[in-house]
């Protein structure tokens, strides 16, 4: 079961697809996504997860929480759309563009992929 919840005056337009598109993600990294809650949200909101529970006093685009089990996926992901914005312009993208790679980011680091490192990015 995919979620999708909103902190903030912005909304899906195509939220059917979008869960087909991540579930079909999932799938070809052998994966099943058993409940992922997608929170939209704006900076501060982001911003005070980040700092409360991460213990990082920045602002980002994305957060996932993963309580994963294994190959099956279970997770919050956090995404400021505030941020999304912003990086669509900076990286000269639109703003869809940026939405889908922050969307699959989140659900790819369920799928165990991490990017901490330069070697795992």
């Amino acid at each position: 079961m995919i979620n999708f919840y909103y902190e903030t005056d912005f909304e899906l337009k195509n939220s059917e697809e979008i869960k087909n598109w991540i579930r079909s993600t999932a799938e070809q990294e052998k994966c099943q996504v058993i409940e992922m809650n997608y929170v939209f949200c704006d900076d501060v909101y982001l911003h005070k997860l980040n700092v409360e529970y991460l213990d990082h006093d920045t602002y980002t685009d994305i957060i996932t929480f993963d309580y994963s089990e294994r190959k099956n996926l279970h997770g919050e992901i956090y995404i400021s759309v505030d941020r999304v914005e912003d990086n669509a312009q900076k990286y000269n993208v639109p703003f869809q563009q940026e939405l889908a790679r922050v969307i699959i980011h989140g659900i790819l680091h369920c799928c165990g992929y991490r990017d901490k490192s330069n070697e795992e990015k």
